[in-house]
């Protein structure tokens, strides 16, 4: 039996976020709405850009328990171990810098991120996953400059403007 309305593009569900999980919610109601109006599994999994599979899954999960059969399970995955307010936290610390946490250097490394959060939220985390979170509150890697301590940088800056051009016409 072919849809009287419609049914979006596959791609238009493929655009969205993979763990929104709103949208991918709204994607099964739409299939619950395909399959009142008599679509076969297949033109449903077409419509939705989904496997038969899924579609057959969605089928049976609206014909036991309705649209209620479709609704979202809930969030993917473990929790976080720390709290959004222990994050907030732990950036707030971050700022500080590390000479105030009595590091020699002014130089944050994942190491050092990882004994924070420790010592503020009792949190173990892994130097790698550290980095996860650190790109999650929006940091950046930086790298320092290496450069010696004793640079006359207006000696470098006369040595660009006078020199470098003899040196380079020499070539």
């Amino acid at each position: 039996m072919k849809s009287q309305s419609q049914p979006s593009p596959p791609n238009a569900w493929r655009a969205s976020r993979r763990r929104d999980f709103a949208a991918l919610e709204k994607r099964r109601r739409e299939a619950a709405r395909l399959f009142a109006e008599g679509n076969s599994r297949a033109q449903v999994a077409r419509a939705s850009g989904v496997s038969w599979q899924a579609a057959s899954n969605w089928f049976q999960a609206w014909q036991q328990d309705g649209e209620a059969g479709l609704k979202a399970a809930g969030r993917a995955g473990r929790k976080p171990k720390v709290t959004a307010a222990q994050l907030a936290q732990v950036e707030q610390e971050l700022v500080r810098g590390p000479t105030a946490h009595g590091y020699a250097t002014d130089l944050w490394t994942l190491p050092r991120i990882a004994r924070l959060i420790k010592q503020l939220t009792g949190v173990r985390y892994h130097s790698g996953h550290v980095w996860k979170i650190m790109r999650g509150l929006g940091w950046t890697l930086q790298r320092p400059e290496h450069r010696a301590k004793e640079r006359d940088e207006e000696a470098v800056q006369r040595w660009h403007k006078r020199r470098w051009p003899q040196r380079k016409r020499g070539r």
